[in-house]
């Protein structure tokens, strides 16, 4: 790191947004200064979250930035996807200090994408370079560890080349190839499953329900006060907590503009239940869903085939529909490898994890490869790749 400079900031407003937008770029909303802007604005990460942020700057020895982290200092390690309590009990019955530790992450998002957001303009070396700086952060600070949490593939490959331990997940992702309507998807369908969705969407949809999608400034302060209760109803019934505000939603937004899309069902004039999406350059991010009341397939039909839907009316490749749900393989989501990369400060806590995951990983692959085994597509009836 000789001649590389690293700088820590306690807020993304420390950092100008249109620096950081050139290291983000434009795909993924989920890294932009304006979403984690909103986070930290509307209160949803800082000290009462446990989200604290220590975003990170790295600068290459011309005194350019090179890249930067959305980064946090966590005292839990709730709202991440990636499991690593075990761990910590572990240290801890040793008589180690799991917690602090720093988070590169996007709070309370199993969103994969880029964690090392380069410049277009930094020195291949940069990721390595980051790797090493991340790594003293953890030694002058006493942070126990870091853990770079669904990242690109890229970036777990580089980070592994440095010493760091590549750990596997899975999610469930839909994949556009090149289809002009939903029907042209169905016709890619086993008899059926084509046969079980079509049952699906018109059992939804005869249930006197009225189904909108907003975007950006249509989506009202009343719609996201609903949405908020739906939020929280669905919050309740899985015992987790709330993070996000309600400030958050409206606040990311006006930031996010039309990026944000809401599918919205009402009861006549009441709204009943929502899903929220981001809109990326290629894919639709499935986040939040909720509703009130009981409805026959009404979260199939708000979070699965209207994202759908939606994707193929703008041309998008892929709707990634979060974390876990083995039955979105049923509904045309496929099993799809997440990627993280974790650095312990500790020798004997870095040989029990990588220990663990060496193990952990030949069952993930054999549970993907189980999975998509599953699939409802007929090969011989899928199109080619767009």
């Amino acid at each position: 790191m000789a001649d590389w400079s690293v700088t820590l900031h306690n807020s993304i407003h420390d950092i100008p947004a249109a620096e950081w937008a050139q290291c983000a770029g434009p795909d993924n909303p989920f890294v932009s200064h304006a979403f984690l802007s909103a986070l930290e604005d509307s209160g949803s990460t800082g000290q009462q979250s446990g989200w604290v942020p220590r975003h990170v700057c790295l600068h290459s020895p011309d005194g350019q930035l090179a890249a930067v982290c959305p980064a946090y200092l966590k005292g839990h390690s709730w709202g991440e996807y990636v499991f690593d309590q075990g761990w910590a009990r572990a240290f801890e019955a040793a008589g180690g200090r799991y917690y602090p530790k720093l988070q590169i992450a996007i709070p309370f998002t199993p969103v994969p994408g880029p964690r090392v957001l380069l410049h277009p303009d930094a020195p291949p070396q940069t990721t390595a370079v980051m790797a090493d700086a991340l790594r003293q952060i953890c030694a002058d600070t006493g942070l126990s560890s870091a853990h770079v949490t669904f990242c690109t593939e890229a970036e777990s490959t580089a980070l592994h080349q440095q010493g760091w331990l590549p750990r596997l997940g899975l999610q469930y992702h839909w994949h556009n190839r090149g289809y002009a309507t939903f029907d042209d998807f169905l016709a890619t369908l086993s008899a059926r499953k084509r046969k079980s969705i079509k049952r699906e969407r018109r059992d939804a949809n005869a249930a006197g329900l009225t189904f909108e999608t907003l975007q950006g400034a249509s989506i009202t302060q009343a719609d996201w006060q609903a949405f908020y209760q739906f939020y929280r109803n669905t919050i309740d019934r899985k015992w987790g907590s709330a993070y996000l505000s309600a400030e958050f939603f409206p606040l990311m937004a006006q930031q996010l503009g039309e990026r944000v899309v809401l599918m919205l069902a009402r009861n006549g004039s009441t709204p009943v239940a929502a899903a929220l999406n981001l809109m990326g350059t290629h894919t639709l991010y499935g986040r939040n869903w909720g509703c009130e009341g009981n409805w026959p397939f009404l979260h199939f039909e708000l979070c699965y085939y209207r994202a759908i839907d939606f994707a193929i009316a703008h041309g998008l490749q892929r709707v990634e529909a979060g974390a876990q749900g083995e039955h979105k393989i049923q509904r045309g989501y496929e099993p799809t490898l997440t990627h993280s990369a974790h650095w312990l400060q500790s020798p004997g806590l870095r040989n029990a994890v990588d220990r663990f995951l060496q193990a952990e990983r030949p069952a993930i692959l054999a549970e993907a490869q189980a999975l998509s085994t599953l699939t409802p597509y007929r090969q011989d009836l899928l199109p080619q790749n767009p």
